[in-house]
């Protein structure tokens, strides 16, 4: 599915509330310019029986006290066992899922710090790192852009 088609179908899925849908097409250009960047249009995530996504927490080894907490994005379902067991687990599911539902879905995972996109199937060290505060900063850019009043041309007289 093409990444218009995905931000098509996350409007049409919005909530009927006079904001949702108007706010996605407004960030839309941060999500697709995001999007561009993955190898895939899609990924499969894994997530629980009751649908949450699974969070790994990461420590950095030269300071273990410093942690981040990432989901991770594969290319290919045989790609989940590569980085955890849990995809062993007969508990947990994989779901494919459109990039930009991936990234959309980032900003409401409040614990969650970044995306990981594995870009090469079979290995681990071809990644791709999403940061939520980058993807948050390009969506209240957009958003901005949506906002402010167009210039008024000097010629208009």
């Amino acid at each position: 599915m093409d990444l218009e088609a995905q931000i098509q179908l996350l409007i049409d899925n919005a909530p009927r509330d006079g904001i949702t849908p108007n706010l996605i097409s407004a960030i839309s250009p941060a999500l697709r310019a995001i999007a561009q960047k993955l190898r895939y249009s899609q990924y499969y995530i894994l997530q629980s029986s009751e649908g949450n996504w699974v969070v790994t927490t990461l420590s950095n080894r030269t300071n273990p006290g410093l942690e981040k907490r990432v989901v991770y994005a594969f290319p290919t379902i045989q790609d989940v066992s590569l980085i955890s067991t849990a995809g062993l687990d007969p508990q947990m599911l994989t779901k494919i899922v459109p990039a930009t539902h991936i990234l959309f879905q980032l900003v409401a995972l409040q614990p969650v710090d970044s995306i990981v996109f594995l870009e090469t199937p079979g290995q681990t060290t071809h990644t791709f790192e999403v940061r939520r505060s980058e993807l948050e900063k390009l969506m209240q850019q957009q958003l901005r852009k949506m906002r402010s009043p167009k210039p008024i041309p000097p010629d208009i007289a």
